[in-house]
């Protein structure tokens, strides 16, 4: 059974992002299953850090925009959510490709949320570890 509360598809969680951050660095979801969200991120010129590889600082973005867009998805009409407290644990370096982030819930409270995220590497290795907590508004 699906956790989300919110109508949605790849269209409109892409538009979300349009003008904004994700979009300048190229994040772009690619799946909505029951209860996880998939996007891809490229590592390039703009996700870069000065020495070349992924910049921790992307790999935040990407899972903060992920855990914050399944945040909203899980709640009702009239609610938000705003992120409050991030972490990242940074595994193994990136130079170049795509990195996919699946994120998937740990807690769904009234007042809370947990989201995990997970971001690997195209052959699947696990690049970072994130968690996100949002609080619920409205």
């Amino acid at each position: 059974m699906a956790i989300w509360k919110r109508e949605t598809d790849l269209d409109a969680l892409n538009a979300i992002g349009e003008n904004s951050l994700v979009a300048h660095i190229g994040i772009r979801f690619t799946a909505i299953g029951d209860d996880y969200l998939e996007a891809v991120m490229p590592v390039d010129a703009r996700t870069h850090q000065p020495f070349g590889l992924l910049h921790g600082g992307a790999s935040v973005v990407l899972a903060e925009s992920m855990g914050s867009i399944a945040g909203y998805l899980c709640t009702e009409e009239g609610k938000s959510v705003v992120g409050i407290e991030v972490n990242a644990s940074h595994h193994r370096s990136v130079s170049s490709g795509d990195v996919r982030g699946v994120c998937r819930p740990l807690h769904i409270g009234s007042r809370n949320q947990v989201w995990q995220i997970e971001i690997r590497n195209a052959r699947g290795q696990l690049c970072c570890s994130s968690r996100l907590t949002v609080a619920v508004l409205g």
